[in-house]
């Protein structure tokens, strides 16, 4: 079982890239590249992970989830977001059907 913690300690290294140096790391990178760049890879990594899905294989699956996870971490952090914001929102839904949560969201 992994550490609940590790997605908390992930979220506080990404926040401290956002002030990094472009070329000290990948992902200050990203974020010296911007919104559209982040956004970029988190579309290139869920595709990824619909293709492993396609091709059943479970270690790939998991390996591209990763990805995904990661990079949209880091678009959540793009926007002063942490994984802390997504777990209420999962906290909130729990127990709720999915028909009816999403009849329930204010249409803007």
């Amino acid at each position: 079982m992994i550490d609940p913690e590790v997605l908390q300690r992930l979220g506080r290294t990404l926040a401290e890239r956002k002030g990094a140096s472009a070329d000290s790391s990948y992902v200050a990178s990203l974020y010296a590249k911007g919104t559209d760049a982040i956004c970029k890879k988190v579309a290139e990594e869920a595709a990824e992970t619909i293709m492993a899905a396609k091709d059943g294989d479970l270690r790939h699956i998991v390996y591209e989830v990763t990805d995904l996870w990661f990079h949209s971490m880091v678009l959540l952090s793009q926007f002063g977001l942490s994984v802390d914001d997504v777990l209420v929102e999962f906290r909130r839904r729990e127990g709720i059907s999915g028909i009816d949560e999403k009849a329930a969201r204010v249409q803007p």
